[in-house]
């Protein structure tokens, strides 16, 4: 074989063990070593570049940032038995990686087992409480709808002791108790929905769908009457306006057709024959025009004043 050849293969040789001796931890990461599936040695848990034996030893990188578990939403029964939907989730950290890797291996079996031990204890929490505990964290007063009557508001909650917090914080303790042998730490435990179960939803849907019709209905009765008073309001207010309006047009003809009366009168007072004459031509071009045929007597006092200047015959 070639010179050039050997000094390859012993450079590839080479760095083939290299890279099985050395190794990087990160600042996020801490590391077992194991030698034939065996814990080697302490925890390394400082950054920095590390060795260890080729192809013997195998490194098992374990975070050391806090993680996340996020359970499945289940049904459980209060105290007071109703049937509740509670979803929750968790923050956690391994604080003990050696501890870790021989109790639970990998973070796979640190969430299956986290999957028993919180939804264990929170079950036994809710189970130990009634709905109102578990959705209430504070005794604050109840805001009623302002759409509702003082009738319809009958709404009155109880005070409660233990609230929603609190039983997270039970929920955590009890959970804290039951991994503090399997090097990992439960940093908060939180409910991320509570809900009822499918049939109870409908229930209660369908007595807010009625609450809300009710109170639609109410405001339509409410508006019809309100509708028929403004109506009933208008009709008067119109007759009033038309009746107040058709008697003072007759006042008024009436004091036109005295004041007309009373020219006609002083008219004809001051000059008889001359106000007859008038009112007689004045009926002439409404009743006579070149179609027209009239049959009367020479001494027809409608004659008269078309023949002999206004002397009768």
């Amino acid at each position: 074989m070639k010179p050039g050849v050997m000094v390859l293969l012993a450079a590839v040789v080479v760095l083939i063990v290299l890279s099985g001796t050395v190794f990087v931890v990160s600042e996020t990461q801490q590391v077992v070593l194991t030698q034939f599936g065996k814990p080697v040695g302490e925890a390394i848990l400082t950054p920095g570049l590390r060795f260890k034996l080729p192809f013997i030893q195998k490194a098992h990188f374990f975070e050391k940032r806090f993680l996340e578990w996020n359970g499945d939403a289940n049904e459980v029964p209060t105290k007071d038995k109703r049937f509740l939907l509670v979803d929750t989730y968790a923050r956690w950290r391994i604080t003990d990686p050696l501890k870790f890797f021989q109790r639970l291996q990998n973070e796979r079996g640190a969430l299956s087992r986290l999957d028993d031990i919180i939804d264990g204890e929170t079950r036994n929490a809710v189970a130990n409480h009634v709905v109102m505990e578990i959705v209430r964290s504070t005794n604050r007063e109840v805001q009623m709808d302002s759409d509702l009557t003082d009738d319809e508001q009958t709404t009155t909650l109880e005070p409660v002791k233990t609230g929603r917090l609190d039983i997270q914080a039970i929920i955590l303790k009890e959970s804290q108790k039951r991994t503090s042998d399997l090097g990992l730490e439960i940093l908060d435990v939180r409910f991320k929905r509570i809900n009822y179960n499918r049939e109870v939803q409908r229930t209660v849907y369908q007595r807010m769908i009625a609450e809300r019709t009710r109170i639609a209905e109410r405001f339509r009765s409410e508006g019809l009457g309100e509708s028929a008073r403004i109506r009933g309001e208008k009709e008067r207010e119109l007759k009033f306006i038309e009746s107040g309006a058709f008697r003072e047009a007759e006042e008024i003809k009436g004091r036109a057709d005295a004041e007309a009366t009373n020219i006609y009168a002083a008219a004809y007072n001051r000059d008889p024959e001359f106000y007859q004459f008038y009112k007689t031509m004045e009926i002439y071009p409404s009743t006579l025009n070149k179609d027209a045929w009239l049959v009367m007597t020479t001494d027809s006092d409608f004659f008269r004043y078309l023949d002999g200047g206004g002397k009768t015959r």
